[in-house]
């Protein structure tokens, strides 16, 4: 059982930045992939970014590359997304999950390969 605790989403101006993390309990937290996802209003959430176990190796959704960066700390139990020049479709909650078994990066932007969700940061860029 893991479970993930999302902070550091706000109110922010377009051009600023955010560091999100997302706590996990547990000792077996470098056993999984940890992904990001993000859902705007009235739209349906999407993958925003993964990596894998040992934190070496990262995946990004196009649409945030360059601006979005994914790390962990393992000795913390903690999975970042570094978000620079925000832009105000990055309106969105931003939800970390947590996937045990997957078949190479790319797979992670599937979120059925995730068995453990946290509730979830919201994220409002002003123009």
């Amino acid at each position: 059982q893991v479970q993930l605790v999302e902070s550091g989403g706000g109110l922010v101006q377009a051009g600023g930045s955010l560091r999100l993390s997302c706590a996990a309990s547990g000792r077996t937290f470098s056993t999984y992939a940890m992904g990001w996802f993000r859902q705007a209003p009235g739209k349906e959430r999407e993958f925003v970014a993964a990596i894998n176990r040992g934190g070496g190796a990262t995946y990004s959704a196009d649409a945030v590359k360059g601006r979005f960066t994914i790390s962990r700390d393992n000795a913390e139990n903690t999975v970042y997304l570094l978000i620079n020049n925000l832009k105000p479709e990055d309106t969105a909650d931003y939800y970390c999950a947590a996937a045990g078994y997957y078949s190479g990066l790319a797979s992670l932007l599937n979120q059925a390969l995730y068995s453990y969700w946290g509730q979830g940061t919201q994220v409002t860029v002003s123009s």
